[in-house]
């Protein structure tokens, strides 16, 4: 069977996988990711873990049909529940779902990361909530990627442990760099501004259907709160 192609946003995963690694894939959906650990990456072993039974049958067909079965095994279960000390991960790929859950299954497998050297977290959106999740756990981000899909912006977050505080700067307002991501603030790219550019139509669009709203404490915190985000979104796009 022919190997898949890598839609861009999983291929730029697969390169942050260093040569070697034993990588746990969680919401693998098809087993495109371990594939590639292991054929480009040289993955010593690798765990494709996905709560569906129909994508995780896909990847153990994709698997098999590459005649990987003895380098990947097929896990049916949620989160970092289905990983085991023996299997001796050291770096975790959660791709492809909001950054909230990507938070809350980080939190709930708190334990499954204790000899995990490297979290490679590509979130569809909130990609702040990985980020505070991140520096509260005592995690490093040590690169932020953004890029361009089809009509889709994806982010690529790549975390280790350790000197959680370190990529962001007194200089900004902290809840600015999470927003933001303090990497993908200094490079600002073309995938970067239209990302923020469309999310700032939203805040505006919001804002003004609360133009009409009863005053309350809740209205006027978020009115404000948009405010900000606006005027970052404005600042960090020209």
């Amino acid at each position: 069977m022919k190997k898949a192609v890598l839609p861009d946003r999983l291929a730029v995963i697969v390169e942050q996988i260093d040569q070697g690694a034993v990588v746990a894939d969680i919401g693998t959906d098809h087993g495109l990711v371990p594939v590639e650990a292991v054929v480009r990456r040289e993955a010593g072993h690798a765990v494709a873990a996905d709560v569906n039974a129909g994508p995780l049958q896909a990847a153990s067909d994709y698997i098999a049909a590459c005649g990987l079965t003895g380098k990947i095994d097929t896990r049916l279960g949620s989160g970092l529940t289905v990983l085991t000390e023996n299997d001796l991960i050291d770096t975790v790929v959660i791709a492809g779902m909001g950054g909230t859950l990507i938070s809350d299954i980080l939190e709930q497998g708190r334990e499954h990361l204790r000899s995990v050297q490297k979290l490679i977290l590509q979130p569809n959106v909130s990609a702040d909530r990985i980020r505070r999740w991140l520096l509260d756990n005592g995690w490093k981000l040590i690169r932020e990627q953004i890029l361009k899909e089809e009509r889709h912006v994806y982010e690529i977050l790549t975390a280790v442990p350790g000197e959680a505080e370190a990529p962001y700067h007194q200089q900004e307002p902290l809840e600015k760099q999470l927003l933001f991501g303090p990497y993908l603030l200094g490079e600002r790219n073309n995938a970067f501004k239209d990302k923020w550019m469309r999310e700032k139509d939203n805040w505006q669009q919001i804002l003004n259907q609360l133009a009409n709203a009863v005053p309350t404490e809740q209205t006027t915190a978020k009115k404000r709160k948009l405010n900000q985000y606006i005027a970052w979104a404005e600042e960090v796009i020209t």
